[in-house]
């Protein structure tokens, strides 16, 4: 049947039928004979399409992450036969993948690692724990993704709603790597539980690898613009690198040069003061929380560059919906807060979490104009580890001991 499908919508078409019955039964062989021609020459474009699609359907998100792995692994042969024309040296996704070659060398060592003690009655697993901690910096390659890469995907691809799925994969990585590291500190260590925790890492960072090589990032290259990519890896910069040396960028489009600079002289009227616009920049640079500002339409407007922030932010979230900037399994949260806000049933919200051994307060406020009309919400997070260890009064000035 499929070999007389040659259209691009009857193609698609094809593939979602198949790729719709293999994520709802989790077995598609009965059919694969059908759809063989289409499953030989599937690209990359159409499996972002397709998934796209899925995401949109009448199945439950969870059924779909379950089962993509069974559909990739169908589209493997093909996806990996494609050559794309890769980026050169220096570009944001050649350091992406500069990062990946040496993930990858990690997890080989851990590979080695695990086969040594599993051959052994009293294993040592202190090379392991160096191993784990190494990887730890992998993460920063999943959060420059997040915050740099997925953005200007949005907003150059139409179906790029697998991203989702890949942000969920990233949190999975960050979930067993903290599983991991606690099996590793406890005094009677189960091999077996061990085992099966590291092998599930393996089936999660290995799989992201290819699904970025061979599917993600030729999409992003033929589909973001050739001059955005070098504010990119300038963004990158204030995330950081891993394992790799930070690439030589140029700031063809310098911002904020001091004296240099373009910005208006003009004073901003605040209704109890009048503000410059470098005033207000160093006001909000050097206050100590992080603050970021979301209008009536769900639109990421401004994050403040704090030299130390809590959470990473990039000007590519700038303009970016916030349900966006979100793992798929929280966005009904951000949905609920918002929600609530704009309806006026409340006007804010706290959480507090513990990240890194410091203590984190999150706070949502409903910004409201003097008629009542919700106009957007701002979430202000602080660390406020040494705060809670205040205790009495401290009236005198002490430069030794500022809080």
């Amino acid at each position: 049947m499929s070999e007389h499908i040659n259209n691009r919508s009857d193609r698609n078409a094809g593939l979602l039928a198949f790729s719709r019955k293999l994520i709802v039964t989790g077995n598609a062989k009965d059919c694969i004979a059908d759809y063989q021609s289409l499953v030989d020459t599937v690209t990359d474009r159409e499996t972002m399409q397709v998934i796209d699609q899925l995401l949109q359907e009448d199945i439950p998100f969870e059924k779909v992450k379950a089962n993509i792995g069974k559909l990739l692994n169908v589209f493997y042969k093909s996806l990996k036969s494609h050559v794309w024309e890769k980026p050169g040296e220096g570009h944001f996704l050649y350091c992406l993948m500069l990062e990946n070659r040496a993930v990858e060398k990690v997890m080989e060592e851990m590979k080695q690692e695990i086969k040594t003690f599993s051959r052994t009655e009293k294993p040592d697993f202190e090379r392991l724990k160096t191993l784990v901690s190494s990887l730890k910096k992998y993460e920063l390659h999943y959060i420059k993704k997040e915050n740099i890469l997925f953005p200007y995907i949005e907003n150059t691809f139409p179906q790029y709603r697998c991203l989702q799925l890949m942000w969920s994969f990233h949190d999975d990585f960050r979930r067993l790597l903290k599983t991991i590291d606690g099996m590793l500190n406890e005094k009677h260590l189960e091999p077996a539980r061990l085992n099966k925790a590291l092998g599930d890492l393996f089936f999660v960072v290995l799989p992201i690898i290819f699904r970025e090589e061979q599917i993600l990032y030729p999409v992003a290259y033929q589909s973001i613009p050739a001059k955005v990519w070098n504010d990119m890896s300038l963004q990158s910069a204030e995330i950081g690198w891993c394992y790799i040396e930070p690439p030589q960028i140029q700031n063809t489009n310098p911002e904020r040069s001091g004296q240099n600079s373009n910005e208006t002289d003009g004073a901003v009227d605040l209704g109890t003061g009048y503000l410059t616009p470098s005033q207000l920049i160093l006001l909000f640079e050097n206050l100590p929380v992080d603050i970021t500002f979301v209008d009536e339409n769900d639109e990421v407007c401004y994050f403040s560059g704090t030299k130390h922030r809590i959470f990473p932010r990039s000007k590519a979230i700038i303009g970016r919906k916030v349900q966006n900037c979100h793992p798929r399994e929280s966005v009904h949260v951000v949905n609920d807060i918002v929600d609530a806000f704009r309806n006026g049933t409340r006007d804010h919200a706290d959480f507090r979490i513990q990240m890194k051994g410091r203590f984190i307060h999150i706070r949502y406020f409903a910004l409201r104009d003097d008629q009542g009309n919700y106009r957007g919400t701002i979430e202000v997070s602080q660390d406020v580890t040494e705060i809670r260890a205040l205790q009495g009064e401290q009236r005198l000035l002490d430069w030794n001991n500022p809080i």
